[in-house]
């Protein structure tokens, strides 16, 4: 049975073409590539956001909106989170 629709990559493959939408991907592309390692980490050690927070010593809905995108955080914030789940942040400027 296949699925009805257009698979993720062949629908980005598309919208690269479009400049404007390529340069916002491009500007945006490190932040969903943090949160991506995030709920790796987070997921992979079975740990829910409400676990995340509480080691963090925040609260489940800033994970919440972290994971999801719509929360700019600080390198000082990222850096808790990632010792939290057993990680560092490292910066390299290209």
């Amino acid at each position: 049975m296949s699925k009805a629709g257009a698979k993720f990559s062949e629908m980005k493959e598309l919208m690269m073409k479009d400049v404007e939408f390529k340069a916002e991907y491009e500007k945006l592309k490190p932040r969903y590539d943090v949160i991506s390692q995030i709920i790796e980490a987070r997921t992979g050690q079975n740990m829910t956001q409400e676990e995340l927070a509480l080691r963090v010593g925040t609260k489940k809905s800033n994970i919440s909106r972290l994971e999801s995108g719509t929360y700019n955080p600080s390198l000082d914030f990222l850096a808790k989170v990632a010792r939290s789940l057993g990680k560092e942040v490292q910066v390299t400027l290209k």
